[in-house]
This record gives structure tokens, C-alpha cells and sequence, in this order.
């Protein structure tokens, strides 16, 4: 039997100066022993504790199957190395795979050694699991790029240093072993362990066999194996013995705790979350319209924080659970509050305030927080230019000469038809007639009405809204 490395053995494989993020409420990594259950203390004041830790993790509803009954009692009571894998098929991850990332960052507070895999190697080949159709292989420049933006973003929500207490995070990238193993040894010591039996009977495979023309390539179909040559390799390398994940990659994580066992005939287990959806079912990826990323180039942070804040009343107390650090007893009284008082929204805010606050830190939060309440209060006098801008940095907008606005100023139904906010003058004089025009959130009822420097925001801005959704941002230069 192999001797397991030291973690240092390996060092090429992830990058150990790490990013610090901003509002992340990181451990301090003092840790105290109180009765038979250790804490660790965070510079918010909160304490997380690793007595009970799966019990915590089976109340906020994170636990969706694990391969072993003895799981719990070993998260509780021992210190394990445990991987949660991530695909690179786009440069930015997105708030489904951010459940991932805050569930090793609850089990690395919890004294656990974690290991966040970018998958380099795998995403060559795509994984099946839960597609209908077969992936478009990405490029190898892109899928380089698509990797960086991952390790980023896995750095800033990770906390990679060594504190007292706590083993820095690692990040790795599976393509370090994967692009050097020879074919024949790869089928000669992972494929004989597997039967094609195993492989057709795993939901990702069979799913895409019944009923469908386009069956699976053997590419694919051989993506479950190569994940589970990464659960060997992190466990001969680093004494990994646990890998989570995702509910739909249960297939992939029992092909490699069974690999592991066969080839080392050592004990390793597997958990996996539920996939989060929202209340009409449907999941949160980068596949689905409205897709909503990590990265803030790709969704703002006031549209991150807007998305929350609009979480239906069904699922806002699942979202709350499992994504925040609030406690028990702060979440019951969220929950009574909804059904109380719906219509005020606390958990909402709540969730919006603590989620933007994680990931893109605490001042974002606060102006996003700030512009939403101007926005619905129709203050937007009160908001600077940069907090109008990212107010509206994804409403249509367009640029005019500030002359436009010299006296006797431009009709407003004229500027509606203009920048294209109705598609004439007459749906313009409609709106207006109807109060379904407003200026700067304020509802301009004369058909007479024209735009004056008067109507100019912070940075030579007017916002014109027609009814409660279709906005537009006219900017004066």
C-alpha cells in the first residue's frame, strides 16, 4: 500500500498565497473547549461548533445521501480531508455552486482539512450528469482561462492560510495528473475496477440512454471513471477520504469511494447536498436563462443582491439555511415573520444582505441595499453616480448631446420614443395619459412634460421608467 504524502509533497499542485476577500466573516482560528464540544470563535462574534456538526448541517437541510451511517459520528468527532470538485465550463461560477463552497467552508470552521478541485482535466471531456444532450468541448485556451477565473473566485470565498485550529483550504487542479496518465495505465489500473454493468446503472448514464436518439459518446460515458481517479489521487497524495458534492453527482462520488476501496482497500465515504432550486422546481445554473454569477463583471452585485431580495416566500427559509451563517433561533423568528408579515420581507433582506455581503463584501452590500430602498421609495436624488450606475448597469441605456436639454427642454414624449423605451409617440402619450411614465421614479402625468438639466441625477443621469418594469438610463454628455 502506498505511503500517503505529506501535504507539502504536492505543492505545485495549488497555489498557497491566497486572496483575502472583504466580508467574509472569516475564523479568527481561536478555538476553545467547552464541555465535550469544541468552537471556533469568529471576528463577527458568531461561534461555530464541530459537537454536533452533522447534526447542524442535517437541520439547514444540507445533507441529501451519504455512504455510510458511521459519516456523522467521524465529521463530529474526527478531523478528516475531504474534496468537493468544480467544473470549469465557464469562467465564472454561479450561486448553485456556491452552496458547494459555503458547505466546505462550514466543514473547514469545523477544524476539517478541505479541498476545492478545479476540474482542468475533466472539463476536456464535460461531465453528463444532468444533461439531456451532449457537451460542446471547450477550447483548450478557453478552458485555461475558464480555470483561472475559478481558482479566483474558490481563493476569495476559501480561506487558504493556516490559522490555529483551522488547516488552510487547498486548491487544486485535477488537469496535473489527469494530462499525464498514460492511456494503457489508465484502463489497466482504474478500468478493470469497473464493470460497463456499474457504469450503464448510474443515473447519469441511464438517463441519457432511455428515450433518447442521441444516447452518449464514450467520452462521457468514461467522465464518472476520471472523477474517480481524482478521489484516488487526492487520497494517495493527501489522505483524502471524503468527497461531497452535489446531489447529482451521486453516481460520480460512488464510483470513486468503490475505486478507492478496491484499489487501496481503504475506507473513504461520500456526501452530497441537494441541489438548489427555485420554487418552480428549476435549478440554478449557468445553463438556464438569468443565470446568476459570482463574478461581478457578469451579474452586479445590486442585481446579486436584487435576485435574493425577489426569493419567493416558499423558499426563502431553505435559502436562508443554506447559505447563511444566521442562527437557528435567527431563522425560526425569519420564518414567523414571513408568514406574519410577507409582505415586509425581512428574510428577504435579510438573505440579500448577508449573501451579497459574502460574496462580494460589506460596502457592495450597502449599496446595493441602498439603492434598492431608494429605488423603491423613487428617492433616486438620494444616489450618487456610482450607485446609480450600478443601480442600472443592466437597464438599456443610450447617450445624447446635454444640449437636448436647453430650454424649452425635450418632450418627454419624445424622448421615450427616442431611446426606444416605447416603440412611438403615441404609446409614449398612451403611458402618460394611463401614469405608466415616470421620471427619475416620479410619475409625470402632463402630456406637455419636458426634460430639463432640473431632471439631471449624479453624473448627468435621467432615469425614465414605463410602468413598474421597463426602465431606461439616458445619459447627457
Amino acid at each position: 500500500m502506498p505511503v500517503e504524502r505529506k501535504l507539502d509533497d504536492r505543492s505545485e499542485w495549488f497555489r498557497g498565497a491566497g486572496s483575502t476577500g472583504a466580508g467574509l466573516g472569516r475564523s479568527s482560528g481561536k478555538t476553545v473547549r467547552r464541555g465535550a464540544s469544541e468552537w471556533t470563535e469568529r471576528p463577527d462574534g458568531a461561534e461555530v461548533t464541530t459537537g454536533g456538526l452533522f447534526e447542524e448541517l442535517s437541520w439547514r437541510g444540507l445533507v441529501a445521501q451519504a455512504t455510510d451511517d458511521t459519516l456523522a459520528e467521524r465529521l463530529d468527532q474526527e478531523s478528516l480531508v475531504l474534496y468537493c470538485g468544480f467544473d470549469p465550463s465557464a469562467p465564472s461560477l454561479h450561486v448553485g455552486n456556491l452552496l458547494g463552497i459555503l458547505l466546505l467552508r462550514r466543514l473547514q470552521e469545523a477544524g476539517h482539512r478541505v479541498i476545492a478541485l478545479v476540474g482542468g482535466g475533466t472539463g476536456m471531456v464535460g461531465d453528463p450528469s444532468g444533461r439531456d444532450a451532449e457537451r460542446t468541448l471547450l477550447e483548450t485556451e478557453r478552458l485555461a482561462a475558464n480555470v483561472a477565473g475559478v481558482r479566483a473566485q474558490l481563493e476569495h470565498l476559501l480561506e487558504v492560510d493556516e490559522t490555529p485550529g483551522r488547516p488552510g483550504a487547498l486548491v487544486l487542479d485535477n488537469a496535473v495528473w489527469l494530462s499525464s496518465v498514460g492511456l494503457l495505465e489508465f484502463l489497466r489500473d482504474v478500468g478493470k475496477h469497473f464493470t460497463v454493468n456499474q457504469m450503464v446503472a448510474k443515473e447519469s448514464v441511464r438517463a441519457r440512454l432511455e428515450g433518447r436518439e442521441q444516447g452518449i459518446s464514450y467520452t462521457e460515458f468514461s467522465y464518472m471513471l476520471l472523477q474517480a481517479y481524482d478521489f484516488l489521487q487526492l487520497h494517495d497524495g493527501f489522505g483524502c477520504t471524503l468527497q461531497v458534492g452535489g446531489s447529482d453527482q451521486w453516481g460520480n462520488i460512488t464510483a470513486g469511494v468503490d475505486l478507492v476501496r478496491r484499489a487501496r482497500a481503504r475506507e473513504v465515504f461520500g456526501l452530497t447536498h441537494p441541489l438548489v432550486v427555485r420554487a418552480d422546481g428549476t435549478k440554478f445554473g449557468k445553463s438556464v436563462a438569468g443565470a446568476v454569477w459570482l463574478d461581478p463583471a457578469r451579474t452586479s452585485p445590486f442585481a446579486f443582491y436584487q435576485f435574493f431580495l425577489q426569493a419567493e416566500d416558499a423558499v426563502v427559509g431553505s435559502y436562508l439555511r443554506f447559505y447563511t451563517w444566521l442562527s437557528r433561533e435567527e431563522i425560526e423568528a425569519l420564518d414567523a415573520e414571513t408568514a406574519a408579515h410577507p409582505e415586509r420581507r425581512a428574510a428577504q433582506r435579510a438573505l440579500a444582505r448577508a449573501l451579497t455581503t459574502l460574496v462580494h463584501g460589506a460596502d457592495a452590500a450597502a449599496n446595493a441595499e441602498r439603492a434598492a430602498a431608494a429605488l423603491f421609495s423613487g428617492s433616486l436624488q438620494e444616489l450618487d453616480a456610482a450607485a446609480l450606475e450600478e443601480a442600472f448597469r443592466e437597464a438599456p441605456s443610450s447617450t445624447w448631446p446635454l444640449a437636448r436639454l436647453d430650454p424649452p427642454g425635450w418632450a418627454l414624449v419624445e424622448v421615450m420614443a427616442a431611446c426606444g423605451l416605447v416603440e412611438s409617440k403615441g404609446a409614449a402619450r398612451r403611458a402618460v395619459a394611463q401614469g405608466g411614465a415616470y421620471v427619475n421614479g416620479v410619475p409625470v402625468a402632463d402630456l406637455e412634460a419636458a426634460l430639463s438639466r432640473d431632471d439631471l441625477l449624479a453624473g448627468g443621469v435621467v432615469v425614465l421608467r414605463r410602468g413598474k418594469r421597463h426602465q431606461h438610463l439616458l445619459r447627457f454628455v
